[in-house]
């Protein structure tokens, strides 16, 4: 058993540790910080490595393993993660109306790959920073959108980008009514986002999806949601 130490950061369970001691057999690492026990359960990868390559916004790592294949042979893998937190998004929808309220903004990576002017249209979405999941998306959506929300449903959750990404992305879907409204959102002011808020007929924004003009996955996956539950036929 080799035991090492490293200074940057790791999460369990959402919860980031730093500075911790990982000690490592041929049945994974197991990660020790302040008496508590943190195993890595998967016996199939061993002699884990983390690098940091980047703390500049958030972690990017390099992470170098040995997989166990089904063939018995231990073959060595190379492979990078970036870990920006986990997140919520919601779809916020108006049964009398028939409506959803989306969100439109400008962003920078499709910018840079093939998004003409880079804008998309999304649900209401943000970072786990603060608090629990329904607690910060409710937060979100008075930011982004301007309405105050007091009820949410979780549907769902998934990894968005598993390949590459360690995110976790919870869904909601909540009513909204004109008089929840306490502002004209945009998002918060210390974060540069400059969001238009959209309040569209659902059919239409079926079709803006089926048509290629909402192209984000999280909002695409609510509104087939919303389109598979029969939330507008309640």
């Amino acid at each position: 058993m080799v035991s090492f130490h490293q200074k940057h950061k790791y999460r369990y369970n959402n919860v980031e540790v730093k500075g911790i001691e990982a000690i490592q057999d041929d049945k994974g690492i197991s990660f020790i910080f302040n008496q508590n026990l943190f195993i890595l359960a998967n016996n199939r990868i061993r002699n884990m490595q983390r690098e940091l390559l980047s703390d500049n916004w958030y972690s990017l790592e390099k992470i170098t393993f040995e997989y166990l294949r089904d063939d018995g042979v231990w073959e060595k893998q190379i492979r990078e993660a970036y870990d920006r937190g986990n997140g919520a998004a919601i779809l916020l929808y108006n049964v009398e109306k028939r409506k959803v309220v989306l969100t439109k903004q400008f962003r920078m990576p499709t910018y840079v790959n093939g998004n003409d002017d880079g804008m998309m249209i999304e649900a209401c979405a943000g970072l786990l920073e603060k608090g629990n999941a329904e607690e910060t998306i409710k937060m979100e959506v008075e930011e982004e959108t301007g309405y105050k929300i007091d009820k949410v449903e979780k549907v769902f959750e998934a990894y968005m980008s598993p390949g590459s990404v360690t995110e976790i992305l919870h869904f909601f879907v909540g009513e909204y009514e004109d008089a929840m409204k306490v502002s004209e959102g945009g998002g918060a002011a210390d974060e540069t986002e400059n969001i238009e808020v959209l309040e569209l007929d659902f059919k239409k924004a079926i079709a803006m999806m089926q048509k290629g003009e909402i192209k984000d996955a999280k909002t695409i996956m609510l509104l087939q949601y919303a389109q598979v539950q029969g939330i507008f036929n309640q």
